[in-house]
């Protein structure tokens, strides 16, 4: 199995569907509602364990009924919950609304994950008995920095999302092995728009990045070869919330496993489309059989 380190958040996903998502000032009516444990930080641990990873989760739950629920998430999809503290007050959540169309959008409450500022005893520990280490941006930036501090000193690949986009202090890229922004947080880090381009410029920074592009697939560029895209599956999505964390967690997998780029691309693609057609996050993304047989 594939050692993964998860540094991330873990939030309650209070999700409202719509045929279409209301405008600024406008109420719309929506036909359902559903709490889905989600957060990215947990969707990427859960995506890696069930495409086939041994996964362990650093973060941090409330001492809520939500609290309770995203543990069993976890550990009944095969995460290594022991570094995962219950921290006084409310869970973090993510109020979602989720169009006919299957695009969301998403304010998120940090809650008990705006208590991890710093790792904690046993974390670096953990992490150096990883291959990897997945990042994401839902956590202070002063525990996200300190994880790939850790994870640089004990040679360990450490993978980052950058979302939610936010500007990055250089010695956080200069300590990511590979970055999987999508197109938007390309354009947002690289400050231009082509993802070719966004590319070009993102290398500067960290030795390799992949952008994910939705439905038209994935770009993957670093300093040492040329670019390479990979389609995606053509389906028709249901909810896409979830989607870009499949893909991170498959990748890491897939990486893990020494899979080539173009095929652990694919790969996590695949297990990607699968997500999108079912709705919520953990819910929604596939174990390793279906991956591999899609």
């Amino acid at each position: 199995m594939t050692g993964i380190a998860v540094l991330g958040s873990t939030n309650m996903d209070l999700v409202a569907y719509a045929a279409i998502a209301p405008k600024r000032g406008e109420t719309v009516t929506g036909r359902e509602f559903r709490t889905i444990p989600g957060g990215k930080g947990a969707n990427q641990a859960v995506a890696a364990a069930r495409a086939g990873g041994d996964v362990s989760m650093i973060g941090a739950v409330g001492s809520d009924e939500f609290g309770v629920r995203l543990r069993h998430t976890l550990e009944s999809s095969g995460v290594d919950t022991d570094l995962l503290h219950t921290a006084e007050g409310p869970s973090g959540t993510a109020h979602i609304v989720v169009d006919d169309e299957g695009g969301n959008s998403i304010v998120v409450i940090p809650g008990a994950n705006g208590t991890i500022t710093a790792l904690a005893p046993g974390e670096e520990a953990l992490i150096a008995t990883a291959d990897t280490l997945l990042l994401q941006l839902e956590l202070p930036l002063s525990a996200v920095l300190d994880g790939a501090r850790a994870a640089r000193r004990h040679g360990v690949r450490t993978v980052l999302t950058p979302a939610p986009a936010q500007p990055l202090p250089l010695e956080l890229l200069s300590a990511t092995d590979l970055l999987v922004p999508n197109e938007h947080e390309a354009a947002t880090l690289a400050g231009v728009a082509d993802p070719h381009r966004a590319a070009e410029t993102l290398l500067r920074q960290v030795p390799e990045v992949v952008i994910t592009l939705g439905s038209a697939g994935s770009l993957y560029a670093s300093r040492d070869t040329a670019p390479l895209t990979v389609p995606a599956p053509q389906v028709t999505a249901v909810d896409t919330t979830g989607a870009g964390d499949t893909f991170v967690g498959a990748l890491a997998v897939a990486l893990g496993e020494g899979k080539p780029i173009e095929q652990a691309l694919a790969w996590a693609s695949a297990a990607a489309a699968l997500c999108v057609q079912r709705p919520g996050a953990s819910t929604s993304m596939p174990y390793r059989p279906e991956i591999d047989a899609s």
